[in-house]
């Protein structure tokens, strides 16, 4: 599974947000090694480093196997809580699909 990191150019992306968004992912969406090829995560700060509450805002887009590619959004006030939280919804959201698909098989 590739992990593509993205960000805007008011978040460094240096090489441990790189590891750390990379262990988040992997962690996370382990289940489904194989069954997907890439995972783009795109990271911004809304208020351009004016601060505020929930300003970073996490997408994270699946490409599973065969299938169309998936999206969830979180956002929140540190790039780890957005970064673990679009992973978890990331997570559900293919439990959902790969469950579906495979109610619809047997």
């Amino acid at each position: 599974m590739i992990i593509q990191l993205n960000t805007d150019h008011t978040i460094t992306s240096r090489d441990s947000l790189t590891a750390e968004v990379e262990a988040s992912v992997r962690s996370s969406l382990s289940h489904y090694h194989g069954r997907i090829s890439r995972v783009e995560v795109h990271l911004s700060d809304e208020n351009g480093g004016k601060g505020g509450g929930n300003d970073i805002r996490c997408v994270m887009e699946a490409r599973p196997d065969g299938h169309q590619p998936i999206a969830v959004t979180h956002k929140a006030d540190e790039l780890v809580e957005a970064v673990n939280s679009a992973a978890a919804k990331l997570k559900a959201a293919l439990d959902h699909t790969f469950g579906r698909l495979q109610h619809h098989q047997t």
